[in-house]
């Protein structure tokens, strides 16, 4: 059943426990191969595709224990992650056979360009793969805030957010199995009933551009193509 019209352009938030494989950590060679294969042949059929990568597989913020880490010196160490992954991913990408340009939204001179709305714009007109790590460039900012900022920026028509649950539930469906599911809900429906979809920031630029939001498990087989193909998969948002 298709819910949506398919998409022209997405941008896709993963996270970074998703490139480590069934234990979250570090980089899994299957998993990194597998979600490369998936986003090449998307596009192959004439998608553009950005990708926001989280660090969460290195460094999880406050929550990691680094003893003396205050949020602002944990969210710089996590944004460094962000980048590491965005190098794996591209490096994964480009043994697909995809053209590929790995921006930083702070400088890492020789290593990714510096993130530009003109420059990532260009690389998706082009046909190439857009990879944006650093998140905002700011502490105090999730990396959900980056991906919606990066999705209005590159005029995308649709945010992907892969989790680990296959779209947004009434109660934690890894705690619940009784958990139900929404297939679609309004950007006001998901205030009222106060679901975690994203952080406030992050949310708040999306309903304020109009920008759907399709919640997916990357595990899941071919949730990806589905989602950006307008069918029933996960929950979307608008």
């Amino acid at each position: 059943m298709t819910r949506n019209r398919p998409s022209r352009r997405v941008l896709l938030k993963l996270s970074g426990e998703s490139l480590g494989g069934s234990r979250g950590e570090g980089f899994d060679s299957d998993t990194l191969r597998k979600v490369a294969g998936e986003i090449s042949e998307i596009v192959a059929g004439g998608v553009q595709i950005g990708i926001v990568v989280g660090g969460g597989n290195f460094f999880r913020g406050l929550s990691s224990g680094l003893p003396g880490c205050d949020r602002i010196s944990a969210d710089h160490i996590g944004m460094l992650a962000t980048v590491m992954n965005a190098l794996a991913l591209g490096h994964a990408l480009t043994d697909q056979g995809r053209q590929i340009q790995v921006f930083s939204a702070f400088a890492v001179a020789g290593i990714a360009e510096p993130f530009s709305v003109d420059a990532a714009n260009r690389c998706l007109d082009r046909g190439d793969i857009a990879v944006f790590g650093g998140g905002t460039g700011n502490p105090l900012f999730t990396t959900d805030t980056a991906a919606s900022l990066r999705a209005v920026e590159c005029r995308c028509d649709l945010l992907i957010k892969a989790t680990r649950v296959d779209g947004v539930f009434d109660s934690d469906p890894e705690t619940n199995p009784s958990a139900r599911r929404f297939a679609a809900l309004t950007f006001n429906e998901v205030i009222e009933k106060r679901l975690a979809v994203m952080d406030t920031s992050a949310f708040s630029v999306c309903r304020d551009a109009d920008l759907p939001i399709c919640v997916i498990d990357i595990a899941r087989e071919a949730a990806l193509a589905n989602a950006i193909a307008g069918m029933d998969e996960g929950t979307l948002i608008s």
